[in-house]
């Protein structure tokens, strides 16, 4: 569950979310800097493509991200800017593997001003 008081701050609530599954946040320095980019038919489908853009940045590149700024969040389309470094298999305890986000009982609503998203990933 990431929540925020908009849209965009709860998408980067849950993407945090998801890297402090895989590693603790705290162990990860600020050296590198990467882009991401998604799109969606709807924010269910561009939450879980985004998510699994991460993963896959995750998994090919070894990137674990510390921050992140979404400079562009518009219908339809996010460009994410990353923040972080490779693994380093001598500081990283690596925790849960995330294989993807799912839209197995996904929901984004906005309740009483905050945004609310409840993302099932698949480990």
């Amino acid at each position: 569950m990431a929540w925020g008081p908009t849209l965009a701050d709860a998408f980067r609530q849950c993407a945090l979310g998801v890297f402090q599954l895989i590693v603790e946040l705290d162990q990860v320095l600020t050296q590198e800097t990467r882009e991401v980019r998604a799109s969606g038919e709807s924010r269910e489908t561009l939450l879980v493509n985004w998510i699994n853009e991460l993963l896959y940045l995750h998994d090919i590149e070894g990137f674990l991200i510390k921050e992140l700024t979404l400079p562009v969040f518009e219908e339809g389309l996010l460009l994410s800017r990353l923040v972080g470094e490779p693994v380093d298999p001598n500081r990283h305890r690596v925790g849960i593997i995330v294989k993807a986000a799912t839209f197995h009982d996904l929901r984004i609503q906005e309740l009483s001003g905050t945004w609310e998203i409840r993302l099932i990933l698949d480990v």
